[in-house]
C-alpha cells in the first residue's frame, strides 16, 4: 500500500536547482549539474502519490482558449473525451505532467489569450498538495505544420530550410520561434523534424523533413536544437527511429521500414545522434515497424530494442522520450488503448502523449503498478527525466507568462523581418524556359493567378491565390485571383482558361500533383492558351515532374504567406533566387531517372 508522504514546502519546490534560476532571468537552458539535482527533485518525486506519479507521465489535449472559462462547446467537448469540464480540471483529477495545445482544440487563438491560458493551467498545477509546474507543448514545426498562428512569426519550414542551406538561418529561425512560444507559456516544443525524406511518395513527411540527405539533415538538426536553446525552449527531434522512407501515413495505419540496420545507420541515424550531440532534450518516437532493428514487429513507440537497446544503450542519449500520440491509428493497430501506454513505459518512454481516452490510459498504468507489471522504481526512472527538464527550464522558478513578455517578443517588426529575408534565400527556380523570370510588370503587368487554395497551416494566413495576387499587385502587376482547388473541376478548369483570356501571364499554384490530377489538365489546358504559363510549387517540390509546358516553375515548399511572398519577390526580380533543392526531383515516369538533383536551382542572370 502506498503511503502519502507530507508536501513539500513551496520554498523547497521554488528553489530546486541554481540552473533554474539561471534559465528564468536570463531565458536560455542552463546546464544542469546532475547529482545535487537530482537528490532535491527526487524528493519532490518521494512525496509524490501513485496517483500523482502515473499522471507526471502524461502530456494531454484539453479543449478550450481559457483554463477555468472555456466556451460551452469546448466544456462538451472536455466531458465527452476526458470527463472533465476544463484545463485546471485535467490537472487537478489526472495530476498530468503535460498539456499539448492545439488550434484545433481552440487554445491558441491569440498570444495574449495563449498566455493566459497557459498561466490558468500552472496556477491549478502549483495549488496541488505537490506542486509541479506542468510542461506545455505544441506541434510548431513552422512551414506547414504550425498550431499558433498571426500575429505570432510565421517562419519558413524544414524543406525550405534546407533549399536555403544555411545553418545560421536554421538557428535564427527556431531562436525566433522559441522565444516567442516561450514568451505565451509553451516550453516544449515538437521540432525539429528529423526525418531524412527519402520517399518522394511519403505522405506524412515530406517537406516536413529538411531533405533527403542525411548529413544535410543532420547539420540543420542540430542548427535548430541551439536555436530553441538559445531561447529557452525544449526542443524534440521526431520520430525515432526515422519515418522519413515510408509510402503509409502513421496516423492512419502502421507503416513498415525495410531498411538494414545498416542502411538506417547510414540514412536515418545521423540526424538524431547530431541532436543527441547537440544536446536535445526531447525525442519523440515513430508508431513505425523496422524489422530489422526489432524482429516482434511491435512498433518503435513499444520497442525497447529500439528505444532502450538502440536510443538509450547504443546512442547514449538520458532525456526525455516522449512518444508520437497514442491517438494515431499505427500505435493502436496491434495493441488494445489499455496495453499501448503499459507497453510504452516499459520500451523506455518518458511522456505518454494524448491518448485517445486519458481515463483508460490513465488507470491502466496505475493498475500495471499495482499488479506489479510496473515498478514504482521504473515511474520514478521517467519523472526523474521530466522533473529535470523542467527544472532546466527554469520551470520550478518561475512557471508564469507575462502581458509585457508577450508584447514584447510576440510578432516584432524585427523577428517578421528576420522571416522575411530567411523565406527569400530558400524559393528555389526549378524551370526558367529562355530566361522567361524575372517578371516587370512593364512587359507582364497582367495576371491571372490560379490554383490550390489548401486550409492556412496556423489558421491565419491565405488562401494562396489571394495571397500571390496581392503581393503582385503590391509590386506594380495587375493581379486577379481565382481558386480552382486541389481537384479542379471540368467547370472550374474552362472559367480559368476563360479567366487568362487577354492576360500577360498565368501563375498556377500547384500542390502534391499526382499522376492522375486535375491540376495536370488544368496547367496543359492554360498552356494551349498561349498565354505564358508558371508554376509554384506551394508543397512539395515534386509537382514539376508531372507538369509540361509551363514557361517557368518555382518550389515555395509551403503556402504560408512568408513564403509565397518571397516567391513573389523572387518571381518578380526584386530578389534573387538562392533556393537549391535539397531533395531529388525524379521523373515522373521513370522514378530511376533524376529529372533534378540535389543542389538544382537556377539563378538570374546579371542585368
Amino acid at each position: 500500500m502506498h503511503h502519502r508522504a507530507p508536501a513539500p514546502s513551496r520554498r523547497t519546490l521554488l528553489t530546486v536547482t541554481a540552473a533554474a534560476a539561471a534559465a528564468a532571468v536570463t531565458g536560455v537552458i542552463a546546464p544542469v549539474a546532475h547529482a545535487d539535482d537530482d537528490r532535491k527533485l527526487q524528493r519532490i518525486i518521494d512525496r509524490m502519490s501513485l496517483e500523482e506519479k502515473v499522471g507526471q507521465l502524461f502530456v494531454m489535449r484539453v479543449y478550450g482558449h481559457s483554463a477555468t472559462a472555456p466556451d460551452q462547446a469546448d466544456i462538451d467537448a472536455n466531458l465527452a473525451e476526458i470527463g472533465v469540464r476544463t484545463a485546471a480540471e485535467l490537472v487537478e483529477r489526472y495530476h498530468v505532467g503535460g498539456v499539448i495545445y492545439f488550434s484545433w482544440a481552440h487554445n491558441t487563438r491569440d498570444p495574449q489569450q495563449i498566455a493566459a491560458l497557459s498561466d490558468g493551467i500552472q496556477r491549478a498545477a502549483l495549488a496541488r498538495p505537490t506542486p509541479v509546474p506542468v510542461l506545455i507543448s505544441t506541434d510548431q514545426e513552422h512551414g506547414i505544420v504550425c498550431r499558433v498562428g498571426k500575429p505570432a512569426t510565421l517562419l519558413p519550414g524544414a524543406m525550405a530550410l534546407g533549399a536555403g542551406g544555411s545553418h545560421a538561418d536554421a538557428r535564427k529561425a527556431a531562436q525566433i520561434a522559441g522565444e516567442e512560444l516561450a514568451a505565451v507559456g509553451i516550453r516544449q516544443n515538437y521540432a525539429p523534424v528529423a526525418d531524412v525524406n527519402v520517399n518522394p511518395a511519403n505522405p506524412v513527411i515530406g517537406v516536413r523533413s529538411f531533405g533527403s540527405d542525411p548529413q544535410a539533415v543532420a547539420g540543420l538538426v542540430a542548427a535548430q536544437v541551439k536555436g530553441y536553446q538559445r531561447a529557452g525552449v525544449a526542443a524534440t527531434s521526431k520520430h525515432f527511429p526515422g519515418h522519413g522512407d515510408t509510402a503509409v501515413d502513421s496516423h492512419y495505419g502502421l507503416p513498415t521500414i525495410t531498411h538494414t540496420r545498416e542502411q538506417w545507420a547510414e540514412l536515418d541515424a545521423p540526424p538524431f545522434r547530431s541532436a543527441i550531440a547537440a544536446g536535445i532534450d526531447s525525442i519523440m518516437t515513430a508508431h513505425i515497424v523496422v524489422p530489422a532493428l526489432d524482429p516482434s514487429e511491435d512498433p518503435a513507440t513499444l520497442s525497447r530494442p529500439i528505444l532502450t537497446g538502440i536510443l538509450r544503450e547504443q546512442l547514449g542519449y538520458d532525456g526525455v522520450v516522449v512518444t508520437d500520440s497514442l491517438g494515431m491509428e499505427g500505435v493502436r493497430t496491434k495493441y488494445g488503448d489499455e496495453r499501448v501506454p503499459v507497453l510504452a513505459l516499459k520500451a523506455g518512454v518518458d511522456q505518454l502523449l494524448n491518448p485517445p481516452r486519458l481515463d483508460v490510459a490513465w488507470n491502466a498504468v496505475l493498475k500495471a503498478v499495482r499488479d506489479g507489471e510496473l515498478t514504482e522504481a521504473r515511474l520514478d526512472e521517467s519523472i526523474l527525466r521530466i522533473l529535470r527538464l523542467k527544472a532546466k527550464l527554469g520551470l520550478f522558478r518561475q512557471a508564469y507568462a507575462t502581458r509585457a513578455g508577450v508584447d514584447r517578443v510576440v510578432g516584432t517588426e524585427a523577428h517578421l523581418a528576420h522571416a522575411d529575408r530567411i523565406a527569400e534565400a530558400t524559393t528555389t527556380l526549378l524551370l526558367n524556359e529562355d530566361g522567361f523570370l524575372p517578371l516587370s510588370p512593364a512587359s507582364h503587368r497582367s495576371v491571372l493567378v490560379v490554383g490550390a487554395d489548401p486550409a492556412s497551416p496556423s489558421g491565419t494566413t491565405g488562401p494562396p491565390t489571394t495571397t500571390l495576387a496581392t503581393a503582385l499587385t503590391e509590386l506594380g502587376f495587375t493581379a486577379t485571383a481565382l481558386s480552382t482547388g486541389i481537384t479542379p473541376t471540368a467547370a472550374k478548369i474552362e472559367e480559368a482558361v476563360a479567366a487568362a483570356a487577354g492576360k500577360d501571364v498565368v501563375l498556377v499554384g500547384t500542390y502534391n500533383v499526382s499522376a492522375t490530377s486535375p491540376q495536370r489538365t488544368l496547367v496543359a489546358r492554360l498552356v494551349a492558351t498561349g498565354v505564358p504559363v508558371v508554376t509554384v510549387a506551394i508543397r512539395n517540390p515534386y509537382d514539376v515532374a508531372r507538369l509540361g509546358g509551363q514557361r517557368a516553375t518555382l518550389a515555395a515548399y509551403s503556402w504560408t504567406d512568408v513564403e509565397l511572398r518571397a516567391a513573389v519577390r523572387v518571381l518578380a526580380g526584386r530578389a534573387r533566387p538562392r533556393g537549391r533543392l535539397p531533395v531529388p526531383v525524379q521523373n515522373a515516369d521513370d522514378p530511376t531517372k533524376v529529372l533534378y538533383p540535389v543542389g538544382h536551382g537556377l539563378s538570374y542572370a546579371r542585368r
